[in-house]
């Protein structure tokens, strides 16, 4: 009864065809020929668009009318994930096990509260879809290259100071997760907690991260005050090949964190020999750590976002299940430089 993977994503947009441009676009996604853009299968007064790449799936959609509840959810949080579809083998008893556990039933069949007003859909779980399906030709009929982002890694999830354990313990109780780590980060006089919850499967994954309000404001302060309220921080894209999706992503216009100098100088000492040869590492911004799995490379991209809150991360495991703890705080401080070097983003009026 516990979920088994993430079948979609569903943002809610201020205007999902321009959404949809920026991600056909710039991370190479495309149309999914197994749904229809808007058309009768959306909801009323809600324009949709369906993306996929390998085995990602993500609904966009903008309201066609102001009093929607769509048009209330980007008045609040801006554009955002709000809903995640979790695939289960049998969501009817998936449902009745989180209400069991105090999970608060939605309008919709199916649908639960998960983190603020980040929604969970309990659905039919269909396995991974095999990334080396080619997605649909173009419109122009050509044969398409491999997906440069094959799979969804994990989701980052930001909750307000004293939710953490309340978090983990839904995840645990309500959807059969379990804590696989933990690590409470500091940054100067800046800190913040976090807990990872993974399904058995492996292909449920939630970051949760919690600020310390004892210490200094910091980011996820300023994101929960951005985005007013809990919610998805980042989505983290998995691809085989990460230096090349780099490359790729970079000449397409997408913007990545930078990172200084000093991270690499002891990286050698620290790790010794690197999967990803350190000049590339360096050329590229890439983050590197390990566990006994074997390496894990990491980068985040500029956020895009209007107020600054969410962003995406390109993810490629030779062998590591783990997170990387120093990358962890790798990500703290390249995220703290974004928000100096920019001017801070205001919430907009409910």
């Amino acid at each position: 009864m516990t979920v088994q993977g993430i079948t979609h994503v569903e943002f809610h947009c201020a205007d999902a065809e321009a959404y949809a441009t920026e991600l056909v676009t710039g991370l190479g996604f495309d149309h999914d020929p197994a749904e229809r853009d808007g058309g009768p299968d959306a909801p009323p007064g809600v324009h949709r668009v369906h993306l996929r790449q390998g085995g990602i799936r993500i609904t966009l959609s903008s309201a066609l009318r102001a009093d929607h509840p769509v048009a209330e959810f980007v008045r609040r949080h801006g554009d955002g994930v709000a809903v995640i579809a979790l695939g289960c083998t049998d969501p009817a008893a998936s449902l009745a096990r989180a209400l069991r556990h105090g999970a608060r039933e939605l309008g919709e069949p199916g649908l639960i509260a998960g983190f603020g007003d980040v929604a969970l859909r309990l659905v039919p779980d269909t396995d991974t879809p095999d990334t080396d399906t080619p997605d649909a030709a173009g419109p122009a009929g050509d044969a398409p290259a491999d997906p440069l982002l094959e799979l969804l890694d994990h989701v980052a999830v930001c909750v307000p100071s004293g939710e953490l354990a309340p978090a983990v313990q839904f995840c645990e109780a309500a959807l059969g997760l379990e804590r696989i780590f933990g690590d409470y980060i500091e940054v100067g006089a800046q800190a913040m907690d976090s807990s990872v919850v993974q399904s058995p499967s492996g292909r449920v994954t939630f970051t949760l991260l919690e600020p310390d309000t004892a210490r200094q404001p910091g980011q996820i302060d300023t994101f929960l005050d951005a985005n007013a309220g809990p919610g998805v921080q980042h989505l983290a894209f998995g691809t085989a090949d990460i230096a090349g999706a780099v490359r790729t992503l970079r000449a397409r216009g997408v913007g990545f964190l930078r990172t200084p100098g000093a991270y690499y100088d002891g990286l050698a000492a620290r790790l010794g020999e690197t999967a990803i040869p350190l000049p590339t590492l360096r050329e590229l911004d890439l983050l590197v750590d390990q566990d006994h799995g074997g390496q894990l490379f990491q980068i985040f991209a500029r956020s895009t976002h209007p107020r600054g809150t969410f962003f995406l991360e390109l993810v490629e495991r030779r062998g590591a299940g783990s997170f990387g703890t120093n990358n962890i705080k790798a990500l703290y401080e390249a995220v703290e430089r974004q928000h100096a070097d920019a001017p801070r983003a205001q919430p907009q009026p409910a």
